[in-house]
């Protein structure tokens, strides 16, 4: 029971991200380096968190202060990535410029990997160890414990992964076109969001629904605006989804 348990949340939480890298960025080895990239700079922002968390003693205890800074140094390294690759924009195009890549073609392409990045390294780290416990020994639930932390997690994880790709399309583009009441979104639903988190650990996951339901509705909003700033349409979005028409989501290429 614990395998099933296991792969039944992996590939709940990672089985869609996984289509996505296999499907969009497998097969372009500068889109892989980016991804790698901006998964280290999610990594360095996870370090400076865990820095402040240790180095401020009489709020170790207090989960909520380090969540609230573990927000702002994510999003305080999404701008230091998006910056780096906007000052070596020029160079980058002439480096791979003999390749076939569409990556520095369009941005909203490489804010996609950007993005996908941040959340495939945040999904590994908020998940890993509860895969690892739900091999076992024991059962969940016995004691009174929730019996579907492991299936929410999953689900939650898969939530916040899709949310920094769609946060990376929305961000990059707010600071390329000036609209920075999108840099103000992407901050406050992802620290909205992370919020919600805190109400799993009240009243044995009875809350569940609470966190998981205004996290998701905020992933179709983040989801459709990404949509749109990069060039879509909803009537293309319905088409994808669906499967009618031509089933893509066309983005017009930045010259």
């Amino acid at each position: 029971m614990t395998a099933y348990t296991f792969f039944g949340c992996a590939l709940t939480a990672y089985g869609t991200p996984l289509a996505m890298f296999l499907l969009t960025i497998s097969s372009d080895p500068v889109k892989i380096i980016i991804l790698i990239l901006s998964a280290f700079f999610w990594l360095l922002s996870l370090l400076l968190s865990a820095i402040l968390w240790t180095a401020v003693i009489p709020l170790k205890e207090e989960l909520a202060f380090g969540l609230v800074f573990s927000v702002l140094f994510q999003e305080f390294f999404r701008l230091l990535i998006y910056l780096l690759l906007d000052r070596a924009d020029t160079y980058l195009k002439k480096l791979t410029e003999t390749e076939e890549t569409q990556i520095f073609a369009n941005k909203h392409i490489l804010a996609y990997v950007v993005g996908l990045g941040f959340g495939l390294m945040s999904g590994a780290f908020s998940l890993v160890n509860v895969l690892a416990a739900s091999l076992g020994p024991g059962t969940l639930g016995f004691n009174g414990e929730p019996h579907n932390f492991f299936i929410v997690s999953s689900v939650m994880t898969l939530c916040m992964i899709l949310l920094h790709t769609s946060w990376g399309v929305i961000f990059f583009s707010s600071l390329d076109t000036g609209t920075y009441w999108q840099t103000g979104f992407v901050i406050i639903a992802h620290m909205f969001v992370s919020c919600l988190s805190l109400l799993n650990s009240y009243n044995s996951g009875s809350l569940y629904a609470a966190t998981i339901l205004p996290s998701y509705l905020v992933l179709v909003l983040s989801m459709v605006l990404a949509v749109k700033v990069a060039g879509g349409s909803l009537g293309g979005l319905k088409a994808a989804v669906v499967g009618g028409g031509r089933g893509n989501v066309e983005v017009q290429a930045e010259q």
